[in-house]
């Protein structure tokens, strides 16, 4: 079954390498291969970009077909004759034709002025759903990357349809997009001491992105339910740390959720945990907002921004002892060898949960706290901690994040790429780290996602009606996902613990003044030979490695790759190779010592 997938992925690549080859040619842009466009020089993509900016059209809102909606000039800024105002009701929407487009990706932007607050907007292209962008509060009419639009020959329509309403849409502009260079995403956990099993898992899911993604679903329950009415079972579990919070527990909740977690990781499968987390304290308990609602921000008086600002107070105390009790279940996944994909503090950006009511920097805080209190204080290494929101002023840092995410709710039926989401989320981390759709509904269409380039790492679909009631998605729908040659599924997950079959000790031989000599052996520890390997590290800041020998070696940002020479890339079953290199001041501490490895 994977050889037939690996064949009809090679030839779906290559019918789409050859549409946008038709495509450039058609737009007078130059083809780049994905090699050579990763050593492109400045001036060779200061010269695309010129070129796609040459070709860019704006369309004006107020020329299109509008429903329900009004054309205004009151407001300053705009461009062409007026925009479009008045979204706020659910059907109303301006629908904006592109015409004589010679079809294929662009990118597109939606120009709007939302001086009521955050807003939400609808997205269709040709009539079919194309998921949600967000409207950042401001008072001018500001451009608003919203993703790429695949194009059809001829006329095309883009529509904004109201959501949350209460905006003004000015224009749309569209330009061609050129083909994605390389990822340059790493594979080393942020966690130096980072277990055997959770580096192997990165390492995994470094070596699948951009080519694959991995299927996902909240709940064992709906997992059985997928395995009984469509045959397959998902690559990962999602699973839910909520009845452990203290606030709960004294409250009389109980949990299996480590013991699902570990059944599952029996089965071979990926675990993913969330922590609804109840607050530590001032749940209101009133109807509609009753003590189980306590993550909630309108559950709760709980002000975390408060807690954080005195380290003294009760509040505080009530954190690190939440933070606590979590790392007690943690742990018992860490004794049985289980790496978790550990996404706390989730959608803190929207503010509706009270870890994110507060602001950017209380959420931040909290998330390094708790990165501190789990790693530092408890020991807890089988973790790769995913950050789940897109605004750069909410990002906690590289040192602390391995994986970014986002969720998605788009309407029903809608299975878009949501690559405006994903395009933000690459940008946010300059293509240093994997991008997952950690939440979702609709479960987005396999042939739109490589279609649009949107690379997810995997999706999890969230549970309930959002898997069985036919509507979000179909059975249709759901076999066809399930059954996708670019879909990963548990009985194609493999042994994902001996990714690449090698491991990699990094030691510093001999320190000078100015500078150290390193060497770092590869070994392979899996059961059959090695026909390649790739070892991965964070240098110092501002450190490049000097002279190599019996390997070659690369930095992007601030990750070193080695790869072999042509006489020391095959590894029989538990041999070794060795290779080293000089390096300069300043010398490297615990985290530049903690290589990951790979195989290919």
């Amino acid at each position: 079954m994977k050889t037939l997938r690996t064949a009809a992925r090679t030839a779906t690549r290559a019918r789409l390498a050859a549409l946008v080859a038709g495509l450039l040619a058609a737009l007078s842009l130059p083809l780049v291969a994905p090699a050579a466009a990763a050593d492109a020089t400045a001036t060779d993509r200061v010269g695309t970009d010129q070129a796609a900016t040459a070709q860019a059209a704006t369309y004006e809102a107020e020329d299109g077909t509008l429903r329900g909606v009004n054309v205004a000039s009151t407001a300053a800024g705009y461009s062409g004759t007026g925009y479009v105002e008045g979204f706020d009701v659910a059907e109303d929407e301006v629908e904006i034709t592109i015409p004589d487009s010679p079809g294929g990706l662009h990118e597109l932007t939606v120009v709007y002025r939302a001086p009521y607050g955050q807003k939400n907007a609808v997205l269709l292209l040709n009539g079919g759903g194309h998921g949600e962008i967000t409207l950042a509060a401001t008072d001018t009419f500001t451009p608003l990357p919203a993703g790429r639009v695949l194009l059809e020959p001829g006329d095309n329509t883009v529509t904004v349809r109201s959501g949350w309403g209460w905006y003004e849409i000015d224009a749309i502009t569209v330009s061609p997009v050129p083909p994605r260079p390389p990822h340059q995403v790493d594979d080393v956990p942020v966690d130096p001491q980072a277990t055997p099993e959770a580096r192997s898992l990165l390492s995994y899911l470094a070596s699948q992105y951009g080519e694959t993604i991995l299927s996902g679903q909240q709940s064992l329950d709906d997992i059985a339910w997928l395995e009984q009415n469509v045959g397959r079972a998902p690559a990962i579990a999602g699973l839910d740390l909520m009845d452990y919070s203290p606030s709960r527990v004294e409250r009389g909740t109980t949990s299996q959720e480590v013991e699902n977690a570990v059944s599952w990781d029996a089965r071979g499968g990926i675990t993913t945990f969330s922590w609804h987390w109840n607050a530590p304290t001032g749940l209101i308990d009133e109807p509609g907002r009753e003590w189980w609602r306590g993550f909630y921000t309108d559950a709760t008086t709980f002000d975390v921004a408060a807690a954080l600002a005195d380290p003294s107070s009760e509040e505080y105390a009530l954190l690190l002892r939440d933070i606590d009790a979590i790392a007690v279940q943690l742990a018992r996944l860490q004794d049985a060898g289980v790496p978790v994909l550990w996404r706390p503090l989730h959608e803190a950006e929207g503010g509706w949960f009270w870890w994110g009511a507060k602001g950017p920097e209380p959420a931040k805080e909290l998330y390094r706290l708790m990165y501190d209190r789990l790693t530092d204080t408890h020991g807890l290494h089988n973790l790769i901690w995913i950050w789940n929101s897109v605004d750069p002023a909410w990002y906690p840092g590289d040192d602390v994040v391995d994986i970014v995410s986002a969720d998605s709710y788009p309407p029903a039926g809608d299975h878009g790429p949501v690559s405006a989401t994903y395009e933000r989320l690459v940008d946010l981390v300059d293509d240093t780290r994997i991008v997952a759709m950690t939440e979702n509904s609709g479960i987005p269409d396999p042939d739109l996602l490589e279609a649009y380039q949107a690379d997810w790492s995997w999706f999890l679909t969230w549970s309930g009606d959002f898997i069985r009631d036919g509507v979000v998605n179909s059975r249709e729908h759901l076999a066809r996902v399930f059954g996708h040659e670019r879909v990963i599924t548990l009985d194609e997950l493999g042994d994902f613990r001996q990714q690449g079959g090698c491991l990699a000790d990094h030691r510093v031989v001999q320190r000078w003044g100015t500078g150290y000599q390193a060497e770092v052996t590869v070994t392979n520890n899996g059961s059959t030979p090695l026909t390649g390997w790739q070892v991965s590290w964070s240098a110092p800041a501002g450190q490049s490695p000097g002279g190599a020998w019996n390997a070659r070696l690369t930095t992007v940002g601030s990750t070193v790759r080695a790869t072999p020479a042509s006489w020391n890339a095959t590894l029989a079953p538990g041999a070794s190779t060795t290779f080293g290199y000089l390096g300069g001041s300043p010398w490297p501490n615990a985290t530049f010592l903690a290589p990951s490895c790979q195989a290919g």
